[in-house]
């Protein structure tokens, strides 16, 4: 069967290349799931495999393929087999677990290994191929009344989680509830969090470099968020404005924004990281107004990245009360469709060079 795959180490070496068919039981103790791709979505982790920053091959294999936001329907199950069965629409968990007390507890997704296992990004196979196989622990059923709204579902897994440490950490506080939050950045994981945190009933602030009008601000305005430009208004002054925020998500994937909003944030506030940042980027940080502040303040910053099962449901939970809170809003965010894993040229020119981009992903399968 065909994949799309690159590899690792190598630049620019994205490929369609072929594997067998897997099958239910290739997992052993009867719990295998087949299902058959219908969607994949890709983002900046495929591009950056692809430019060879990170990403190692499965064992045996001198290709990895990749992708990692999974959507498809379920073919044949284990023997053993209870979650799901033949004919449910499904998603998948990203890592796998290693050998630490986290991974031995479901938590694989806060491994204290250095060494990691993640589908479509380090050592592990990823979905785009025509068919995949797992484990029954990994999969999560989609509701078929959210199947346009497909792979989102990982991403959103991602802005749970994000919003779900931030809630775990304050309990520090023992008394906390955050009315302002800011979420910097308006890519995927940026307008998902924006979602969850408005659904929560909160006085939102989605930030961007994009002035209005444009498709990101209309996304988030349209979740009753106040979309702000930061070509038109720096930190600071939004600050100034209209107050320090109780939680920033930080999801920009610029190191020079992520302590910028170290600078802007709320007594007993908390900042979320979630995004990437490779590269050797240097800024000035005003590190000694930071640490007064930030000691006097009490705040607090949590870095963030991954997700495991229980926020993939939460995510999914969260979809479907947006999908009806806000109509029509999500499914915008679904941009650019590539049709086949023959395509797998367009799907890299549209990760790389359109900037309007905002969710490309492949069109496997119909069903």
């Amino acid at each position: 069967m065909k994949a799309i795959a690159v590899k690792p180490g190598t630049p620019d070496s994205v490929h369609l290349a072929e594997l067998e068919k897997p099958s239910v039981t290739d997992i052993p103790n009867g719990r295998g799931v087949l299902v058959r791709t219908l969607k994949v979505g890709v983002d900046a982790t495929d591009r950056e495999i692809n430019e060879a920053q990170y990403g190692q091959a499965p064992p045996g294999f001198d290709f990895l393929v990749i992708g990692h936001e999974s959507f498809g329907i379920v073919e044949e199950v284990g023997e053993n087999v209870k979650r799901v069965q033949p004919g449910d629409y499904v998603t998948c968990t990203v890592r796998r677990p290693g050998g630490s007390i986290f991974d031995k507890i479901g938590r694989s997704d806060i491994t204290s290994e250095e060494e990691y296992y993640e589908r479509g990004i380090n050592l592990l196979h990823g979905y785009l191929t025509e068919y995949f196989v797992d484990d029954e622990e990994f999969m999560v059923r989609m509701p078929v009344g959210l199947k346009h709204l497909h792979v989102l579902a990982e991403p959103m897994s991602c802005a749970a989680k994000a919003v779900e440490q931030a809630m775990l950490a304050q309990q520090r506080l023992q008394v906390w509830e955050p009315k302002r939050a800011w979420v910097t950045g308006s890519g995927q994981i940026g307008l998902l969090s924006t979602l969850i945190l408005r659904l929560r009933g909160m006085e939102v602030w989605t930030l961007a470099r994009g002035k209005k009008p444009n498709l990101k601000a209309e996304i988030a305005e349209g979740m009753g968020s106040h979309y702000v430009s930061t070509a038109d208004k720096s930190l600071k002054e939004l600050a100034d404005e209209c107050g320090k925020p109780d939680l920033i998500i930080e999801a920009t994937g610029s190191s020079a924004v992520a302590f910028e909003c170290m600078e802007v944030l709320g007594h007993n506030g908390c900042i979320v990281w979630t995004s990437i940042t490779g590269g050797e980027r240097k800024v000035d940080v005003p590190s000694d107004s930071v640490n007064l502040n930030w000691v006097l303040g009490n705040k607090l910053l949590v870095g963030s990245v991954n997700a495991n099962f229980r926020h993939f449901e939460s995510g999914i939970s969260d979809l479907a009360l947006g999908d009806v809170t806000y109509p029509g809003v999500l499914e915008k965010i679904l941009t650019s469709p590539v049709d086949g894993l023959d395509n797998y040229a367009e799907m890299m020119r549209l990760l790389v060079e359109d900037r309007d981009a905002l969710k490309v992903y492949v069109n496997v399968a119909e069903g």
